[in-house]
């Protein structure tokens, strides 16, 4: 399980690409790899992948083909930036919300505005995916567990501090950039179980 809270930013320093299958080799930064052993559990972009080999701050992963397809990871190159977490430990603060390292879907960067000492970034989900997202609401974007500001059918905004900014990769993205979306599951769950309930007696949300 992860927390939302990305710990630093690392570099993708070599991709290799097989039938089915990309193996990353990504540096992070020399006091972030500490403990850390072969099989670790770590967030890259927000998708949980294995350690399969450690050369000092060098770490490798691998990703499948179904986490390519279902991911942006299948775009990383040399050179690209990523967001990190090392898994949760019993004990470590939960600052954001838990998360599972699983993406359920990718969205599309369709604005950027950035008024002094702000950032706020607009993006355009799969239109199924969009009745889990609510203003107030939970959602982790590359790994970051992030407040859901503005929605307007399947888009939305979120609104970002210059710490964050400083802290994650945010600050890189431009319009027409795909991210990674994890929906909230608990927000997941209660859609899921309380639409058709709510369907069954006639109710009809009010449009966003």
């Amino acid at each position: 399980m992860f927390t939302g809270i990305v710990q630093g930013v690392a570099v993708v320093e070599d991709v290799k690409a097989a039938p089915g299958l990309s193996s990353f080799a990504i540096r992070f930064p020399s006091d972030k790899v500490q403990g850390v052993t072969i099989g670790a559990s770590v967030a890259i972009n927000g998708t949980c992948l294995t350690v399969t080999r450690q050369e000092t701050d060098l770490l490798f992963f691998d990703a499948m083909q179904e986490t390519l397809g279902l991911t942006t990871l299948g775009t990383l190159k040399p050179g690209d930036r990523i967001n990190f977490e090392r898994a949760a430990r019993i004990g470590d603060e939960i600052g954001g919300h838990l998360l599972s390292g699983h993406i359920h879907t990718t969205a599309d960067t369709v604005a950027i505005d950035r008024p002094e000492n702000n950032c706020t970034l607009t993006f355009e989900v799969p239109g199924h995916w969009a009745h889990y997202i609510f203003p107030k609401g939970y959602i982790a974007i590359n790994g970051a567990s992030l407040t859901i500001g503005e929605v307007t059918e399947n888009r939305f905004s979120i609104h970002l501090i210059p710490e964050t900014l400083r802290a994650t990769t945010f600050a890189d993205i431009a319009v027409g950039d795909r991210v990674n979306i994890e929906i909230d599951s608990q927000t997941q769950t209660i859609v899921d179980s309380l639409g058709p309930i709510l369907a069954r007696l006639g109710y009809t949300p009010p449009a966003s």
